[in-house]
């Protein structure tokens, strides 16, 4: 678009070869970046490269629906040179630990790791560190962390009596610091985040699929339901690529890319992130490109994005944005300048464009970025809103997937080990507590029939020594004389004489 006329012979394309080399959808709220989001999916399935998509809002699943034609549509066909034709994309919907609709997508607690844990409970650096050393001791000790009970069974470990020597042992790792990261985790699943972590662990190479018809898969991920926890979604975004950039061989330049990934909200990934986890992003952004990925950051302004991130993408589709604030101004005039220059007045162009319009500079098939061009965009050839419900869940329910990942799996890992454990800890106490007792009750019986032994035997001694006396002797003939009168008398009738 040049002075307000659009010139349908000037088409601005970008080259598939450079979609690995990333790139950032931004624009103010309302002015069509979830609609690119869906274009640009769309044109890549149709050239088979799998696509994925984070639906925040829950709109994004008219792809896999043919769209309908109507006057709006004619008309924006007909100013871009567009040959609209109503058509529907290949669909698989996931959903974050089976919450909302779709096939679920879940993690272990050890593949997620404790830098994006971290992130997720909020702690801080030296708390981050410190649930780092709990993931190490686990590791040592054979307790596999899959869900969040087996962390939070270690942790209880590692703070009680029997652990506290562990806990020594395992340096740097206060018990204060353990009950704060305890107290995050219990927190954390009282909000039902639970569900997130566990197995069937999700198999991101899924992402990568085609359809029968050589299209490109579109992975849908419904967020509605969890759009009230943005940290928790979009940290298991950045764990999704983390784990696509571990699985992935390297490839280098491809002809076109293996997957397109889309980071839709990613101004909540980097709000209040450690410095450890703007590395772990900024050398999964550097280096998944040569693994035949490209991400595709969606955002309100580009320094929503920290610089180092911001420099790694080179196709920027930048949508219209509002100065109505001296902070809309700022963040206005920062983003001119992170543009080429330009024959533009961009300031006039961003806050002057509409829904659907915006200013693009892609890197050209040689690795340089184009000048920069106001671009009004075609219409997407899908459904541009939400399927029906019940049409979203037949849809889920048909797919092959869903029968891999929809029953949760409880096998036995670091929480049904400690729990034995303790039973077994606790059973040996309890018996050697009983034995002791018994040992105790049976020294007392024994001393008590020592005891008895020593007075009887003394009783006797004493009672043979007056017997033998000869006092007792004496004693006995004297009475035997006094009592025989006594009966003599009494037998022959005599009585004893009065005095």
């Amino acid at each position: 678009m040049w002075g307000g006329q659009c010139y349908a012979d000037a088409q601005i394309r970008i080259p598939l070869t450079m979609l690995n080399r990333h790139g950032l959808v931004a624009g103010a709220t309302g002015t069509g970046k979830t609609k690119t989001l869906q274009l640009v999916a769309e044109q890549l399935a149709a050239q088979g490269v799998p696509v994925f998509l984070a639906d925040i809002k829950g709109d994004v699943s008219g792809i896999s629906a043919p769209g309908a034609a109507g006057d709006k549509v004619a008309q924006r066909a007909a100013e871009v040179g567009q040959q609209w034709e109503a058509t529907g994309f290949p669909c698989e919907f996931y959903a974050l630990g089976g919450i909302g609709t779709g096939t679920p997508v879940r993690a272990t607690i050890t593949s997620f790791g404790p830098v994006l844990l971290s992130k997720v409970l909020q702690l801080n650096q030296t708390q981050e560190q410190s649930l780092g050393l709990i993931f190490h001791y686990a590791d040592q000790k054979g307790l596999e962390l899959v869900d969040l009970k087996d962390l939070r069974a270690v942790v209880t470990f590692l703070t009680s009596d029997e652990g506290k020597p562990e806990l020594k042992g395992i340096g740097g790792l206060s018990t204060v610091t353990a009950g704060v990261i305890l107290r995050a985790l219990t927190a954390f699943e009282a909000q039902g985040m639970g569900d997130f972590f566990g197995e069937p662990e999700f198999d991101t190479s899924e992402f990568l699929r085609t359809a029968t018809d050589g299209r490109g898969m579109v992975s849908v991920l419904e967020l509605p339901e969890v759009q009230d926890k943005p940290q928790l979604f979009s940290t298991f975004l950045m764990w999704l690529l983390a784990d696509l950039y571990n699985d992935l061989p390297e490839v280098g330049d491809l002809e076109k890319p293996k997957l397109v990934f889309f980071f839709d909200e990613a101004h909540l990934l980097f709000n209040g992130a450690s410095k450890a986890f703007l590395e772990a992003i900024t050398q999964t952004v550097r280096l998944i490109r040569s693994k035949g990925v490209g991400i595709f950051f969606v955002t309100q302004t580009p320094k929503d994005v920290p610089a180092d991130v911001l420099a790694q993408l080179g196709n920027r589709v930048q949508h219209a944005l509002r100065a109505f604030t001296p902070e809309d101004q700022k963040a206005l005039k920062a983003t001119v300048r992170t543009f080429p220059n330009s024959a533009y007045d961009l300031e006039e162009v961003l806050t002057g464009i509409g829904t659907g319009e915006a200013v693009i500079t892609v890197l050209s098939e040689k690795g340089a970025p184009t000048p920069v061009a106001a671009t009004r965009l075609r219409a997407p050839e899908s459904l541009m809103g939400p399927v029906e419900a019940a049409v979203l869940e037949q849809a889920v329910k048909a797919s092959l997937l869903y029968g891999r990942y929809a029953d949760a799996v409880d096998r036995e890992s670091a929480y049904e080990k400690l729990t034995a454990q303790e039973a077994e800890t606790t059973a040996r106490k309890q018996a050697e507590a009983e034995a002791a007792e018994a040992e105790k009750a049976a020294r007392a019986e024994a001393r008590a029939e020592a005891s008895g032994r020593r007075r009887a035997q003394g009783d006797a001694s004493v009672v043979d020594q007056v017997v033998g006396s000869g006092m007792f002797k004496s004693l006995l003939r004297s009475m035997g004389t006094q009592i025989g009168r006594e009966i003599s008398r009494s037998v022959f009738g005599t009585a004893r004489r009065r005095r």
